[in-house]
């Protein structure tokens, strides 16, 4: 495998520091110091910090639209494709958690370094769940929900695991991230969804 260009390394390491230090909390020296390389020669590669914010932020988005996109198939729909998307979405979270931190942090503010609107740039991915929620309930596949506190529900079980892995650390007695909690924590996820999404059997 190929060495990581000098440009992927910055966005590793400043990955590594807004997780940690946040936007306001990490400067261009901090970055370069981490891959091992000078201010200057940084500033050939991104010309200021919002830039390497922008391009993270960039990336991370387009990646989980791909993975999760990848997890649909052209026959694929109902729980099927429920079950698909939830799991890609948590393995990208499980593999990003740095990610996630940035991520929570910029939903929390509306003084983002960037102008940058999470809401906004996430709008289209939760205007589709909801029109296909809306579609899968009006043909009686799953049970009748708000279709959009449906959708809100689903992000925070599973973003919030993540996010708050600090104070998850601290309130449990196993490691919550460890292979087997992991293991667990999904297919919880997967029964409980399921089970909110069936159609309620009419008694005989």
């Amino acid at each position: 495998m190929a060495e990581p260009s000098t440009r992927e390394q910055i966005l590793v390491e400043a990955r590594h520091c807004f997780a940690a230090q946040g936007f306001e909390g990490t400067s261009l020296n901090d970055i370069a110091a981490g891959v091992g390389i000078r201010r200057p020669s940084l500033l050939h590669h991104f010309d200021s910090k919002e830039a390497i914010y922008r391009q993270i932020l960039s990336d991370a988005l387009a990646d989980w639209g791909d993975q999760t996109e990848a997890a649909r198939t052209s026959e694929s729909d109902g729980w099927e494709l429920v079950d698909s998307i939830v799991a890609a979405s948590f393995r990208y979270f499980v593999a990003n958690p740095e990610i996630i931190v940035i991520v929570r942090r910029e939903a929390m503010t509306d003084q983002s370094p960037l102008g940058f609107n999470l809401g906004v740039a996430l709008r289209p991915y939760f205007r589709r769940a909801v029109t296909f929620f809306e579609r899968q309930m009006d043909q009686g596949v799953f049970r009748r929900h708000d279709a959009e506190n449906l959708v809100l529900t689903g992000y925070g079980a599973l973003l919030t695991y993540f996010s708050d892995h600090v104070m998850l650390k601290g309130l449990v007695t196993d490691d919550p991230f460890s292979e087997a909690s992991l293991e667990a924590r999904f297919e919880h996820m997967r029964s409980f969804i399921r089970a909110a999404l069936e159609p309620v059997k009419e008694a005989q």
